[in-house]
């Protein structure tokens, strides 16, 4: 068996463009998986393998692969850093022990990886910082850190200090060993020279190396005392404090470098090895009941107890459908028959790889910390556990955002409806915040996601990878609805025509909610008027209503039905008829109630150079966005708003036009709100005209 200490599970993430696909392809032409560099903007990056990644010079689907560093095995995923596909970074942090959080030394701490650090931090991921792109014009290490602690709320542990910037930029200095890594300038990530500090940074060197082993010390009581006395720790003693410390999220350490330039990298690989925890020593994953209730037992990272593995991703090529599987415990062999908690199948293991971006490795047998892919599972969605069938357990699920906006489309012809069926099953099953509707009374397919990119990569799919000709249509807004006033009120359901007939009665109040509250039900009732076990059916009545509000049929949030009162009879009551009742209630009440239509709102970050930031603005506030903050950075101003979805379609191309094409800009959902009244007739009169053309 393989010693699990000499494992590191890690995934690289950042925001859009700081470089996380250039940094992988670094460190797997060092570990020696591969020879010749591909570089993300000649479209020949190792881990971008999609056309579509390789034309926008982005990545889009998580990439993993494994590769060997002073004897360790690292399993290391690739994810996207454009907001929209942010769902590939949640579920890759879910199954991995370690990270690397990548920031552009110019641009700095960027709205996407506030994102994806909330994330590692709900997942108890710990992390490494590498501040790349230290040779770009204004970058600047010393600030990146700083807005690490400010922005994050996260203490950087800087653990080397960088050797001249910008264009002068030619190695790092370890702070610990007190000595310079130079690199030359052939670009060859190998030519480098162990030098002593250069003399003009001796003391600055000291400065942060006591930062950093003040920091450290505290870990360890002994070594602290020693410290305190003047008497510092040895090597091996301080870098078990650095790792005890990273582990439990105390602080992060900081690196940098430029992984264009080859400058760096090493350092980031040792301290992977050095500092991330093997899979033995994360928390282990807890199990759940069908209630999803966490039961008190865990699946332990070890190879003598019952297998448990989580599915993270499917990915359909050209050999059939991959499963990506975490084993959280226990061994797996090819042959096995493993269990699918969710469905309650068992399916039999027949290939089994190691996967390098898309070339595949095939493999007998895996086991607990393993990262592997299974061929031709049936029925497995992203989420779902795999266990032994003698000792049936679930994972921890996971938990996927609603869409915001959605897109008609329809093939142009009838042998396209088939094979457009079969891929849009593919890609649900790929991507779990892609979501379909087909309309019933016009036949159209609904794409749903989570942004403008979001739709447009999956009809390009649709479009070159599965050869189908589509019209799209009009990207439309998630809107929703709800109320504004508080009702009381009653119905009585009755119905008698021969035979038993239906009774109910109930009389309630509907009001409104905090926003984010969603729908809340509650019995006030006493005396048994209503008796308990028709309770859940006015509940149900109630709840099975709220997809379709009454204003233009979009689904009713954060408000709260309370039960009352009410009446029944001995033997024509029936939970039927409660929740028939509540049902006829909803319908009845609810225009009543001020119902009102509400709008997402994004959260959107702008950059632009600081020439256009008044133009910039001023658009914004045409749009109905609301101005949060403005932040100058070296090269430009990063502007904070909230803006309706409804207002930001097309935005990219006003923006570039506006700062001639140097402007960047990211958004996710951030709230509802509600709609102003003009924009709410004229949705609901759409929504009428749309209907009555049906």
């Amino acid at each position: 068996m393989t010693d699990l200490s000499l494992y590191r599970n890690i995934g690289i993430f950042a925001h859009v463009d700081a470089g996380k696909t250039t940094t992988t392809e670094r460190i797997l032409k060092l570990t020696g998986k591969i020879h010749k560099l591909g570089e993300v903007h000649d479209g020949a990056a190792t881990t971008d393998f999609m056309e579509q990644e390789q034309e926008r010079g982005i990545t889009i689907q998580s990439a993993a692969t494994s590769c060997f560093w002073n004897d360790h095995r690292f399993n290391i995923i690739d994810t996207p850093g454009h907001v929209d596909f942010t769902i590939e970074v949640y579920r890759s942090l879910k199954v991995l022990d370690g990270g690397v959080g990548v920031f552009c030394g110019s641009g700095g701490v960027e709205p996407q990886s506030e994102t994806n650090w909330r994330y590692a931090n709900d997942s108890e991921v710990a992390r490494v910082i590498f501040v790349n792109k230290l040779d770009r014009l204004g970058a600047d290490f010393y600030r990146v850190t700083k807005q690490v602690k400010d922005v994050l709320g996260a203490n950087p542990l800087v653990m080397v200090l960088p050797i001249g910037t910008e264009d002068d930029f030619t190695g790092v200095v370890d702070l610990l060993t007190r000595k310079a890594w130079v690199w030359d300038n052939s670009g060859d990530p190998v030519n480098y020279e162990i030098q002593d500090v250069p003399a003009d940074m001796v003391d600055l060197v000291e400065e942060w190396r006591e930062k950093l082993i003040e920091m450290a010390v505290e870990q360890d009581d002994d070594a602290m005392e020693k410290y305190l006395d003047g008497d510092e720790p040895a090597m091996e003693t301080i870098k078990a404090c650095i790792r005890k410390g990273t582990i439990a999220l105390d602080f992060f350490p900081t690196y940098c470098g430029s992984a264009f330039k080859n400058k760096g990298i090493q350092l980031i690989l040792n301290a992977v090895i050095d500092y991330l925890p093997s899979p033995t020593e994360v928390k282990p994953q807890p199990e759940v009941d069908d209630e999803g209730e966490e039961t008190g037992e865990f699946a332990i990272v070890d190879v003598e107890k019952p297998f448990r593995a989580l599915a993270f991703k499917i990915m359909d090529d050209r050999y059939g459908a991959l499963t990506f599987i975490r084993i959280y415990s226990g061994k797996l062999d090819k042959g096995d028959s493993i269990l699918n908690s969710y469905t309650g199948k068992t399916e039999r293991v027949g290939r089994m790889v190691e996967m390098h971006a898309d070339e595949r490795i095939e493999l007998n047998g895996a086991q607990a910390g393993d990262i592997i892919a299974i061929v031709g599972m049936k029925n497995v969605q992203t989420g779902h556990t795999l266990c032994d069938p003698k000792a049936p357990a679930t994972l921890e699920p996971m938990v996927f955002p609603d869409p915001v906006i959605s897109l008609a489309v329809a093939p142009k012809d009838k042998a396209g409806s088939e094979k457009m069926g079969i891929a849009i099953g593919k890609m649900i099953a790929e991507d779990p915040s892609f979501r379909v509707e087909t309309d019933d009374d016009s036949g159209e397919t609904i794409l749903k996601g989570m942004g403008e990119l979001h739709l447009d990569i999956k009809v390009d799919i649709l479009k070159r990878t599965h050869g189908i000709d589509v019209e799209v249509g009009k990207p439309q807004v998630a809107y929703r609805e709800t109320i504004t006033r508080s009702i009381e009120d009653s119905y009585t359901h009755k119905k008698q025509s021969g035979g038993s007939g239906q009774f109910g009665k109930i009389d309630y109040k509907i009001e409104p909610g905090e926003p984010g509250t969603g729908f809340i039900f509650e019995s006030k009732v006493t005396g048994g008027n209503v008796p308990r076990e028709f309770w859940p059916a006015v509940e149900k009545g109630f709840k099975n209503s709220i997809d379709q509000g009454v204003l233009a049929g979009f689904p009713c949030l954060d408000f709260k039905v309370t039960l009352l009162d009410g009446a029944f009879h001995a033997v024509d009551s029936s939970a039927v008829a409660f929740e028939i009742a509540a049902k006829a209630a909803y319908r009845q009440s609810l225009p009543k109630a001020g119902p009102q239509l509400i709008e997402p709102i994004m959260k959107v970050d702008v950059f632009t150079p600081e020439d256009h930031v008044g133009d910039v603005i001023g658009d914004l506030n045409r749009r109905r966005g609301m101005i949060k903050s403005q932040e100058a950075g070296v090269t430009g101003v990063k502007i904070k708003a909230d803006v309706p979805l409804s207002e930001m379609f097309g935005y990219i191309g006003d923006l570039r036009t506006m700062t001639s094409g140097r402007g960047q800009f990211s958004m996710e959902f951030s709230h509802y709100l509600p709609c102003p009244k003009n924009i709410s007739e004229e949705v609901i009169k759409e929504v009428k005209e749309r209907n009555e053309k049906k």
